[in-house]
């Protein structure tokens, strides 16, 4: 297995293919990778801007999706190569997020370290109308980071 660049289209559709309960990334996006072995793809992640706007100070990058076909190791992989890579472009911070019941053994096996629970919230405001997805969206989070 080894780290290969793929850009935002590619990792889309890979994601669109093989991720169980997130769609596509639409925007905020910084920089792609993605797994091969044997000539195929078997991960990809997606970096981006930080969706809270409260944790976007400008140092910190969020992981928003990684996807696999199931690969052993590949996840720690990723998270691994999106932490060099943001530490690379000056980042001091990488996060990410796990939904209740996912047991975050790929992040701790990239070296990241759980920061904290996070009680659901709705995105959707009275000035910025969204919508939520009860399976998701209210479901509690674990916020996780990589910290230089």
């Amino acid at each position: 297995m080894k780290i290969i660049p793929i850009d935002l289209d590619n990792a889309n559709q890979f994601v669109k293919q093989y991720h169980r309960h997130l769609p596509p990334v639409k925007n905020g996006y910084k920089f792609c990778c993605a797994v091969e072995e044997n000539g195929e793809i078997i991960g990809v992640a997606i970096v981006g801007l930080p969706v809270s706007r409260a944790m976007n100070d400008g140092f910190t990058l969020e992981v928003r999706r990684t996807c696999t076909n199931g690969a052993k190791n590949a996840n720690s992989m990723l998270y691994g190569a999106c932490w060099r890579a943001a530490k690379a472009l000056g980042y001091r911070r990488l996060i990410t997020y796990t939904m209740e019941g996912e047991s975050g053994a790929s992040l701790r096996g990239a070296g990241w370290q759980k920061v904290a629970d996070v009680e659901p919230k709705s995105w959707n405001m009275p000035n910025r109308k969204r919508t939520v997805r009860v399976d998701i969206d209210m479901k509690p989070k674990t916020r996780w980071e990589a910290v230089a």
